[in-house]
């Protein structure tokens, strides 16, 4: 999906607790989609930042959503557990809205998607990489204004 198209739309499970994630639900807010896996090593490296962030602008409305990309879940969950995610998570094991939907060929993939529900921003690497890491903060920053 281009930046400025719908973001295209899925229903998966959460890792925990009751139900799915829907992401037409989450329309109205701001939304970072975060594609990842625990055998991912620069996911690893940006998952302290994600969190952080998820904690700073969810005061602002901003929706996260980790989406695990063709992992096991029990690795999957211990990875989350280990590096402190509270964010929900979802599991795409088959990798059909990973792959199929949003394109996503390596991860980490990161998508901010406006209140409208179109992609405001697309990053493909880590969110901690130097060039990233300001890109990431201006697109939360547009999605909120959305």
């Amino acid at each position: 999906p281009k930046i400025g198209s719908a973001a295209p739309g899925f229903t998966l499970n959460r890792w925990t607790g009751p139900g799915a994630i829907d992401l037409a639900s989450l329309r109205g807010k701001p939304v970072v989609l975060n594609f990842w896996a625990s055998w991912c090593v620069p996911c690893k490296s940006e998952a302290r930042v994600l969190e952080q962030s998820f904690q700073r602008y969810r005061k602002q409305g901003v929706a996260f959503v980790g989406v695990d990309f063709h992992d096991v879940a029990g690795d999957a969950r211990r990875c989350g557990s280990a590096h402190g995610l509270t964010f929900p998570m979802v599991e795409d094991g088959s990798g059909n809205v990973t792959s199929g939907r949003y394109g996503v060929s390596q991860v980490p993939e990161t998508y901010v998607v406006g209140r409208t529900g179109k992609i405001v921003m697309h990053i493909a690497g880590p969110i901690t990489s130097g060039s990233f890491a300001g890109e990431f903060r201006r697109a939360v920053a547009a999605a909120i204004r959305s």
